[in-house]
């Protein structure tokens, strides 16, 4: 059988495959309950105001995986770094080398885009996830902790006057 993979720049018809891939993924972090995305909230940030890109995995044409991603800066660099979000092969498509070429793909990007690094989070219970990436050459930055503000903690934040 003649299989051929590709990958290609999400456009705005791809919003409900997008929305359906970011809710796989969800379910299998087990974080299903904290998905609120929707096609509109979707169509607004990535494709009005451009605060992020998705490049799509296809087998034969059939989507079978994403990458979500955007630029953040460094300025101990002085160079923009390109965040990867989200990367996500469907389960039935692991194990075939695609979140791999995947990967280097957006490799490829940052050094094209002249970005300096390229970084992303990890479960850490994601052992496969991790070895994946350490086999590309990616080391885990365990002196960094990573804090997050969402929800009525930003809110709090914004409306207390700190004066």
């Amino acid at each position: 059988m003649n299989t051929e993979f590709t990958i290609k720049h999400a456009e705005e018809k791809d919003l409900p495959h997008i929305l359906s891939l970011i809710k796989e993924i969800a379910d299998f972090e087990n974080l299903s309950h904290e998905v609120t995305a929707t096609e509109e909230i979707l169509r607004e940030q990535l494709f009005e105001k451009k605060h992020a890109e998705v490049i799509l995995a296809l087998l034969n044409k059939e989507i079978i995986g994403y990458a979500l991603y955007f630029h953040n800066f460094s300025t101990f660099l002085g160079k923009a770094g390109l965040y990867l979000e989200d990367i996500y092969i469907k389960e039935k498509f692991r194990g075939r080398g695609f979140g791999k070429k995947l990967f280097r793909y957006l490799a490829a990007l940052s050094i094209k885009r002249g970005c300096g690094r390229m970084e992303w989070c990890v479960l850490n219970w994601n052992r496969k996830a991790i070895d994946f990436y350490e086999a590309a050459g990616a080391r885990a930055m365990s002196e960094w902790t990573t804090y997050r503000l969402s929800g009525d903690s930003l809110k709090k934040l914004q409306d207390n006057d700190q004066g």
